[in-house]
């Protein structure tokens, strides 16, 4: 491109101007190389949008072009907000990974990669977002560091003990293994959760679960329960997958435990939102005293389970203790 443009540039008396498809991802890099040998015109599109692989993005040559050469194309704050506008209007989604304007431009999630960018933004981005109408994301996920997560909790003023820091980091990366990004009130719900678990000897372990639930089809659950070195299974069907699993738990721990109370909470309301489940469970010494449990994670059911498992061994710890 250079040197088409170039020897272009020695037969014609008018500016040049040059229009770069980007059918070999080059679009961009032959804008700039024309730019370098003398066109002073570059034809682009917003998003990169145009015939096959597309023009030009307008995005890329612009912030290049001010970054590297400092001139001066467009408004460069407005490129963000006009990016989304052409997306929604368009149909045509901004890719994840795209530069400029695509949701991960400006995100960071590995631990060493957030330690630099809390020292020094230029660690690893060659201009701020802001100057381009966006924003910088240090989102927590399976990737992520205890350095950023300590300094996510302290930006939200949660005090979390230094001490039970990988109890948090495990029951994190647990939710986060399938690539869910954890938002403010979702650390802050599974650290309440971490923290509200003290003080609990686990000695009733859940061994197998398995459960069965469907359309015309009688939930079904199958539970192994291990209790002082002796496992119990026991299957059981129900009104739904939790009160199936509830039934199972009973059978294998004792006949007279029984779940008084269940609470759900969807903690941002998403499809791919943390669940928060709460129980209240009695009886399960045979005693008839009640017990609470609660646990975080992404699935209804087996969030259900964990908590109902959570409140018997709160109960069996109580007992112990006295």
């Amino acid at each position: 491109m250079e040197f088409l443009v170039s020897e272009i540039s020695k037969s014609v008396k008018v500016p040049i101007a040059v229009h770069c498809h980007n059918d070999m991802g080059l679009a961009t890099a032959n804008s700039i190389a024309a730019v370098e040998a003398g066109a002073s015109q570059v034809h682009a599109c917003v998003n990169g949008l145009g015939e096959r692989a597309g023009n030009a993005p307008l995005e890329e040559v612009a912030v290049l072009l001010f970054i590297n050469y400092g001139i001066t194309t467009v408004e460069l704050s407005k490129i963000g907000q006009v990016s989304k506008a052409i997306s929604r209007y368009t149909g045509y989604p901004i890719e994840y990974t795209k530069p400029i304007i695509g949701r991960n431009a400006f995100a960071h999630e590995s631990g060493i990669h957030v330690h630099g960018m809390l020292a020094d933004s230029s660690t690893y981005e060659a201009f701020p977002p802001e100057l381009v109408g966006m924003d910088r994301n240090i989102s927590l996920g399976k990737h992520s560091g205890a350095h950023s997560v300590r300094e996510r909790l302290d930006r939200m003023k949660v005090d979390f003990p230094e001490d039970r820091m990988p109890e948090l980091m495990e029951s994190m990366k647990a939710i986060a293994v399938g690539g869910k990004k954890i938002d403010d009130i979702e650390l802050a719900v599974i650290a309440d959760n971490v923290l509200w678990k003290d003080n609990v000897q686990h000695s009733v372990a859940l061994k197998e679960f398995v459960v069965i639930t469907g359309k015309n089809v009688t939930p079904t659950a199958t539970v192994t329960i291990e209790m002082d070195g002796k496992k119990n299974t026991a299957s059981q069907v129900g009104l739904g997958p939790v009160d199936a699993a509830m039934k199972a738990i009973r059978d294998a721990v004792n006949g007279n435990v029984s779940l008084e109370e269940l609470r759900l909470d969807a903690i941002t309301g998403g499809s791919d939102s943390i669940c928060e489940v709460s129980v209240v469970v009695k009886d399960a010494k045979g005693d008839g005293s009640a017990s609470a449990g609660k646990a975080v994670g992404l699935d209804i059911v087996n969030t259900s389970v964990d908590a109902i498992m959570e409140a018997i061994n709160r109960d069996y710890s109580r007992r112990k203790s006295q």
